[in-house]
């Protein structure tokens, strides 16, 4: 194997929408090297100590003192020919430490018995065609994670018969029942037109005062964990005075994505719009060198990427609205650039054709563990958003 190939972190979704857990996959198998770097990585202390990691089963990373108990080794149903006994032989020495052993089904291979493995990882699809009441007897003993979720139909299907966990491949898909945009997010849009125009305060507040949700989310995502500012923001000039303008206008961006009717449940694409952003911010540099603001230009794309999705519009025309510079246009239109095909790797995992994703990196220069460690401080940063109560 090529050392060099990556690995693909992915949170999994819990019942009530938040990250619950994270998934660690490589193209096209199990990379030792990166996953070594993985659970020796600093960067895991940053995470909630109590979700679990879910990590091809590897003798290089059995011993972790890093992960400790959120690590869950994964073994295949049906592994290759030549990797059979090295990971019997692994299984057997994890399952006599009491670590926590991990199954991913096969649609060829029978079921193992309940409570035989720790967790039983299987597709949407598979968990389709078995009985009835299959996984509910089974989620008695065993944790079952949902994988290759690609519908919002699959989603609720595998909640109502015992999913803990689950893949979101699901949040990439426009929904088909809500034909009309959020006013209050296309007021929004006109407000960070405003801000990108350099408008005065006066004006932007003349937004907020049109439509109260939006001051009331702002506030509650500006004194969420990830900002953690040391006395409350109650208003929004104090949030000008105390972000300035440019750290409000990211905070905005990201406002987007929370739920307007409320204020109190975040959609799950703001965390995945999150750390898009941040990972195009931490690796603008080594893309895009000659970009002015280079990183809050690539937060930008980042974010704006899953806009279509949420708005349930062409992202052409969400973009109309938008006097943003060409090269940001094609970016998020046609993934044009560097930027553009950096969207296009986190795409490709998001639609788990790892191959894709691990070839376009290599195209852009970026190596494993620069994409690993990227993506471990852009996951710790974006798991932190969570509107403040």
């Amino acid at each position: 194997m090529n050392h060099s190939d990556p690995v693909f972190v992915q949170p999994l979704l819990g019942a009530d929408d938040a990250w619950a857990g994270y998934k660690v996959e490589s193209a096209p198998g199990t990379n030792d090297k990166i996953l070594t770097r993985l659970c020796a990585s600093p960067q895991l202390a940053e995470f909630d100590q109590r979700l679990p990691w879910f990590l091809p089963a590897s003798n290089n990373c059995s011993g972790s003192t890093h992960l400790g108990e959120r690590l869950v080794s994964v073994f295949p149903a049906q592994p290759a020919p030549e990797s059979q006994e090295s990971l019997k032989q692994l299984e057997a020495r994890l399952r006599q430490c009491n670590s926590k052993v991990g199954l991913i089904a096969s649609a060829n291979s029978k079921l193992p018995a309940t409570g035989t493995w720790d967790f039983l990882l299987i597709g949407a699809s598979h968990a389709r065609c078995l009985p009835p009441y299959t996984l509910l007897g089974m989620a008695s003993r065993t944790t079952i994670v949902a994988t290759d979720v690609h519908s919002h139909g699959d989603r609720d299907w595998m909640l109502s018969n015992a999913c803990t966990l689950c893949t979101s491949e699901f949040l990439l898909t426009r929904s088909a029942s809500n034909s009309k945009a959020d006013i209050t997010r296309l007021k929004l849009l006109k407000l960070l037109t405003l801000i990108d125009g350099d408008a005065d305060t006066g004006a932007l507040e003349t937004i907020f005062r049109e439509e109260a949700k939006l001051s009331y989310s702002l506030l509650r995502l500006v004194n969420s964990a990830a900002l953690a500012p040391r006395s409350p923001i109650v208003s929004f000039a104090q949030a000008i005075n105390l972000l300035g303008r440019r750290q409000l206008q990211r905070w905005l961006q990201l406002l987007v994505y929370s739920d307007p009717n409320n204020g109190q449940h975040p959609t799950p694409l703001l965390q995945k719009a999150a750390s898009r952003g941040r990972i195009l911010e931490l690796l603008v540099r080594q893309l895009e060198p000659a970009l002015e603001n280079p990183e809050d230009t690539a937060f930008m794309i980042g974010t704006f990427s899953l806009l279509d999705v949420l708005l349930n519009m062409s992202i052409s025309d969400i973009l109309h609205q938008l006097p943003l510079p060409p090269f940001i246009h094609n970016a998020l239109a046609a993934h044009d650039g560097p930027l553009g095909t950096l969207l296009s790797v986190m795409d490709a995992a998001d639609k788990n054709d790892l191959k894709l994703a691990a070839t376009l990196l290599e195209k852009l220069g970026i190596d494993a563990e620069t994409y690993l460690d990227t993506q471990l401080d852009a996951y710790s940063w974006a798991a932190k958003i969570r509107p403040a109560a």
